[in-house]
Formats: C-alpha cells, sequence, structure tokens
C-alpha cells in the first residue's frame, strides 16, 4: 500500500511559518492553521502508539478523519487565496496533490502516517553510498534495492539477517516451484514457522 509522509506535509507548513517577518504575529496565519491540522493528527498518533492495529483503525476512523475531512475542506478555502509559489501555496499544493497517499493510513490500523522509520532505516545506505556505486546499472540498482528491503524487514520483524539470509540460501534452492506465492509465504520475514534460529535473541 502506498502511504504519503505528514511529516513532509506537516514540514512544509513549518517552512512557511518560519520564513514569516520575525515582526509578524504568526498564531494566526494560515500557515500556523495548516500545521495546527498536521500536529492533531500526530498528537492522536502518539497516543495509538501502543495499541493494537484494530484499536488504531477504529480510532483513526472517530477521531482522526474528521479532522481529516475539515483539512481537506480548509485546503481547499486556501488555495485560491494563496500564492501558488509561495511557500504556503507549495504546502497547500502538497497535501492536496498528495492527498489519496495521505489518507491511505486510514485502511488499516497497521499503516503508519509518516515514513519516518523506513528514511531512518535507509540513513546507513544513504551515508555509505559511496561504497555502492558498483551498483551503477538499473539492473545492480533494483538488485541492491531488493536485498536492503529484504534485510531491513527482517530487522523489522526480530529477526538476525545474516542467520535469516543464510536460512533462505538453503531453503529456496530445494522449492519445487519459486513461482508459487503460497510456497514463498512460510519464507517471508513476518511469517511464524521461521526457526528459532533466525530470532536475534539467538544470535
Amino acid at each position: 500500500t502506498l502511504v504519503g509522509c505528514w511529516a513532509h506535509a506537516r514540514r512544509k507548513f513549518d517552512e512557511a511559518l518560519k520564513a514569516l517577518p520575525a515582526s509578524q504575529d504568526k498564531n494566526e496565519t494560515a500557515a500556523q492553521q495548516g500545521l495546527q491540522f498536521c500536529n492533531q493528527l500526530f498528537a492522536i498518533e502518539r497516543e495509538l502508539k501502543d495499541v493494537t492495529p484494530e484499536e488504531r483503525y477504529t480510532v483513526r476512523m472517530e477521531r482522526s478523519k474528521p479532522i481529516l475531512d475539515a483539512y481537506l475542506a480548509w485546503l481547499r478555502q486556501q488555495r485560491p487565496r494563496t500564492l501558488p509559489k509561495s511557500l504556503l501555496g507549495q504546502a497547500i499544493a502538497y497535501s492536496l496533490n498528495q492527498w489519496d497517499k495521505l489518507t491511505a493510513f486510514l485502511q488499516d490500523g497497521r499503516l503508519e502516517i509518516d515514513n519516518n522509520r523506513s528514511e531512518r532505516s535507509m540513513k546507513p545506505f544513504v551515508i555509505g553510498r559511496k561504497n555502492w556505486l558498483f551498483a551503477n546499472t538499473p539492473r545492480g540498482a533494483k538488485a541492491s534495492a531488493i536485498i536492503y528491503s529484504v534485510i531491513e524487514t527482517a530487522k523489522e520483524n526480530g529477526l538476525n539477517p545474516f542467520k535469516y539470509l543464510t536460512y533462505l540460501f538453503e531453503q529456496l534452492p530445494q522449492l519445487p516451484d519459486l513461482k508459487n506465492p503460497e510456497t514463498l509465504d512460510s519464507l517471508l520475514p513476518w511469517s511464524p514457522s521461521l526457526p528459532l534460529t533466525c530470532r536475534v535473541f539467538n544470535s
């Protein structure tokens, strides 16, 4: 599921607010209003960080959806009043253009409101990108993206990446049909049938 990042949407209003003259009262500005909509959503998410996905879904529909509906109405009201190339205009356009993706988190309690966790996972690869210059073709880049995704997903599911990959390399050649999704299900990082030797606490 492709999910938009509310941290990006919020940051654009924050930048618009910071660009205002120091002498201006920022509390009643449109930039502050846009920022406040985003802050309300994040406040709800902080309350939900320890609940089940089912509970998160229910609360989001009860509390977050009305905020989103009000925010969308506000965006449509503000767009004709705002210079498109201004920082505020760009912040408004971003939310409107990304609306389907920004509201996708309502579909399932397992989906996150921002991609900060994903970006943190990517940071080591970004910092070391000069070491990855061997991936200088589309195929090389695709292969790198796949292996990075497998490793990070393994970490998120409490696996030791080295032991998990070793297990995969041992099992995959023995599978009768690699194109059958059901055959591969038991090898996915979240599969309960993975051996305990793949778990972090056995490292």
